[in-house]
């Protein structure tokens, strides 16, 4: 472990203890099911995986969002407003790298002000990145519920819903999926004739439903790898597809949406008159993004310095609002510091309500690297 390197880390918590938030210590066993649920079954590859007495899956914790938001469940505070920081190793297969690394962060849950309490997670990563003397970052923040609500207004056909937010999600290229959709309908699979007409129309639940009778029937519970959820997505995706292509307009307008970047007041006043323009239903999701740069400049960052883009997203299918990362100047891979709103994430993880989240990571082996390049580079200067 990285001694020197936890020193300083650890004078981070000291800060956000000052801020509130109290120190969280999961344990590093831990169920595997939240996070191949949540995370999909790619993460499979890049867990430590074992297994207990009773057959059930465990694993080394490839990060702490998700143990830390199980113990909030677990304990009496849950369902109330609550602030929790932690530093600790996590465990995760990383091809050249090391598989052991240290992460620290801050999770918040139950804040009803949501605006608020996204701002707070900004200016809480930008003090910490400040702590360890790295002052100039690159702010790349964006907004994955500005583009749900702009799928919801386009009245688009919930399976292309699902996929055009699932592209998003995981930073899969949209402009070529966008494409393809927009073109004509798919040629017949005549093997799978019957079962697409039967699809036709369906909503999800429907179509779970036949796919998971089919496969009863046949003695089956995969193919070729995939889930009966899956399957049932790749057919209800081909009868929609069956019958018809995406809207151009439809199409023109995600274009148009998906190229807006910039300042954050330059891109409100974009998503402004787009909304107009395509007569939009967006309003509030705009106001949301309206209030949170509000509240950026009430904690005293400096939104000149803030990029924002309608086409961000930080590639985890759990976030469901602002999304953000901070890059060291000139490197655009790696962030040092990422996180975002993930309202959704505690429900899924059991909660019997709806609980707002939001909070971020910090990545201390780059952060560390940045560190030592820094003064590295003072040093050089004086």
């Amino acid at each position: 472990m990285m001694t020197g390197t936890a020193a300083w880390a650890d004078r981070l918590l000291q800060s956000f203890a000052q801020a509130g938030y109290v120190r969280a210590e999961p344990p590093i066993l831990q169920p595997a099911e939240p996070f191949l649920d949540l995370s999909g079954e790619d993460i499979r590859k890049s867990l430590y995986l074992t297994t207990d007495a009773n057959g059930e899956e465990l694993c080394l914790r490839p990060d702490l969002t998700i143990p830390v938001a199980r113990d909030y469940l677990r304990s009496p505070e849950a369902g109330q407003s609550a602030g929790f920081s932690y530093l600790g190793a996590v465990f995760r297969y990383r091809s050249g790298k090391p598989s052991e690394f240290l992460q620290a962060g801050v999770e918040s849950f139950g804040r009803q002000d949501r605006a608020a309490a996204d701002a707070e997670m900004l200016a809480l990563a930008l003090e910490a990145i400040a702590a360890v003397g790295i002052a100039d970052v690159e702010i790349r923040t964006g907004d994955v519920a500005l583009f749900i609500a702009l799928i919801d207004a386009l009245g688009l056909y919930p399976v292309w819903r699902r996929r055009l937010i699932k592209d998003f999600n995981r930073k899969i290229t949209l402009e070529q999926d966008l494409e393809r959709l927009a073109q004509a309908s798919l040629a017949t699979r005549n093997e799978y004739e019957g079962v697409l007409a039967a699809l036709a129309g369906s909503d999800r639940k429907a179509a779970l439903a036949l796919v998971t009778d089919m496969m009863s029937i046949a003695g089956a519970t995969a193919v070729g790898g995939r889930t009966v959820a899956e399957i049932a997505d790749r057919f209800l995706e081909q009868s929609t597809l069956k019958g018809g292509a995406l809207p151009r307009d439809a199409l023109n307008v995600l274009k148009r949406f998906l190229a807006i970047s910039g300042a954050p007041n330059e891109a409100i006043t974009q998503l402004r008159s787009l909304s107009s323009d395509a007569k939009l239903d967006i309003g509030a999701a705009i106001d949301q993004l309206e209030a949170r740069v509000g509240f950026m400049v009430e904690r005293g960052i400096d939104i000149k310095k803030v990029r924002f883009a309608t086409a961000f997203g930080r590639g985890l299918d759990y976030y469901t609002g602002f999304e953000f990362e901070l890059h060291r100047k000139g490197n655009g891979a790696e962030p040092l510091v990422a996180g975002g709103r993930y309202d959704g994430l505690l429900s899924q993880l059991g909660a019997p309500s709806p609980i707002p989240a939001v909070g971020f990571s910090i990545w201390i082996e780059a952060l560390a690297q940045a560190n030592g390049s820094s003064i590295a580079a003072r040093g050089r200067v004086s």
